[in-house]
C-alpha cells in the first residue's frame, strides 16, 4: 500500500492524537511541539490552525459540534473551536514534576481515557486515567509506565489496547466502561526490538492499526493478535492513525520529525507529514464522543 500521500507541504514536529470529526467533516490533529490544534478539510484542501496556552497532547470530541475536550499538558481543559474559549476542568497530577499527559481517546462509554509520560527519564511512574462522563477523574488499575500509548478500544467497547511504548508490546485487557475496571491483562502484540508502538485505532471489523516510531509504518493486527497487514510510508516516526471520510474509508497518519538531524530532514523531506490515503482494507468506525453534559 503506497498511494499514502502528504496533504501538504507543511512539516511537524510532534504531530499527533488524530481523529475524524463527522459532525464537521474535519481531520484534526494536535502538533504538542508547537501548541496547536489543526484541522483539515478534505473537500477543500485548507488546513487551519490554533494556536493554545500550553502543548495539547490528546483530545476528544463532545456531543457539542466544535466542543473539544482537551488534554492540555497538565490539565484538562473544554476547548470550542468556534469562537477559541477554554475552561479549565481538571488538573492532571499536579504535585509531580516532568510530568505531562499524552495518549487518550474516549470508550464506548463516552467516558475520556488518557495516559501521562515521564519526561525526566525512563522511570515507569506515568499512569492511566479516566474522566468519566459526570466529570470525575480517577487512574485505572493498570501497570506504571514510562510513555502510555495506543490507547483504543474493541467495537463492543469490552477490550482496552494500551502500551508502555518502550516496551514494544501492545497489551489488551477486559475493560467495562460502566465502572472503568480492568481484568486480564495480556500481551496482544510483541513488535520487534528498536521499534516502539505509538497511536493506534480499532476498524469496524475488530482489526487494530498501530503506528510503529522508528519503524516507518503502520500494521494491521487481527483480534488474535497476528500480523495481517503493513502500511510502509516515507516518515521514520508515525505518530497516529485515523479513519477518515463520510464512509471512514480513508485513513490518516501523522508522523514527527522531532529528534532527527538536519541530514535525514533534507534527505527524507516526508518526516513530519500528515498522510492520506485508502488502505486495502478495513473501514473506521465513529470517534466516540465524550458524554459529559458540556453546554454550547
Amino acid at each position: 500500500m503506497t498511494d499514502f500521500k502528504p496533504i501538504s507541504p507543511q512539516r511537524q514536529a510532534h504531530a499527533e492524537g488524530v481523529i475524524w470529526d463527522d459532525h464537521a467533516n474535519l481531520v484534526r490533529w494536535t502538533d504538542i511541539a508547537t501548541s496547536r490544534l489543526y484541522a483539515y478539510d478534505p473537500a477543500t484542501g485548507a488546513v487551519s490552525e490554533a494556536a493554545l496556552p500550553a502543548r495539547l497532547c490528546c483530545f476528544a470530541l463532545t456531543h457539542v459540534p466544535g466542543v473539544l475536550l482537551l488534554a492540555l499538558e497538565k490539565q484538562l481543559a473544554r476547548y470550542d473551536t468556534r469562537d477559541g474559549t477554554l475552561h479549565v476542568l481538571e488538573d492532571i497530577e499536579p504535585d509531580l514534576t516532568g510530568m505531562r499527559a499524552n495518549d487518550g481517546r474516549c470508550d464506548r462509554g463516552g467516558n475520556f481515557v488518557f495516559g501521562t509520560l515521564n519526561e525526566r527519564g525512563p522511570e515507569k511512574t506515568a499512569s492511566f486515567w479516566r474522566y468519566t462522563h459526570d466529570g470525575k477523574l480517577g487512574r485505572l488499575a493498570l501497570p506504571k509506565a514510562a510513555i502510555t500509548n495506543s490507547i483504543c478500544f474493541s467495537p463492543d467497547g469490552e477490550t482496552m489496547y494500551f502500551t508502555d511504548s518502550p516496551t514494544a508490546q501492545i497489551m489488551a485487557c477486559d475493560y467495562d466502561a460502566a465502572s472503568g475496571e480492568v481484568d486480564r491483562i495480556r500481551v496482544f502484540a510483541a513488535l520487534s526490538p528498536g521499534l516502539e508502538p505509538d497511536g493506534s485505532t480499532v476498524d469496524a471489523e475488530g482489526f487494530l492499526w498501530n503506528t510503529q516510531w522508528g519503524g516507518s509504518r503502520v500494521v494491521r493486527y487481527a483480534p488474535d493478535g497476528r500480523v495481517d497487514a503493513t502500511i510502509d510510508l516515507p516518515a521514520r516516526q508515525p505518530s497516529c492513525v485515523s479513519f477518515a471520510g463520510r464512509e471512514l474509508d480513508r485513513m490518516v497518519i501523522t508522523s514527527a520529525h522531532k529528534g532527527l538531524d538536519e541530514a535525514v530532514l533534507r534527505d527524507e523531506p516526508a518526516n513530519g507529514a500528515i498522510f492520506i490515503g485508502s488502505p486495502a482494507h478495513g473501514r473506521g468506525l465513529p470517534e466516540a464522543r465524550y458524554g459529559h453534559g458540556v453546554k454550547a
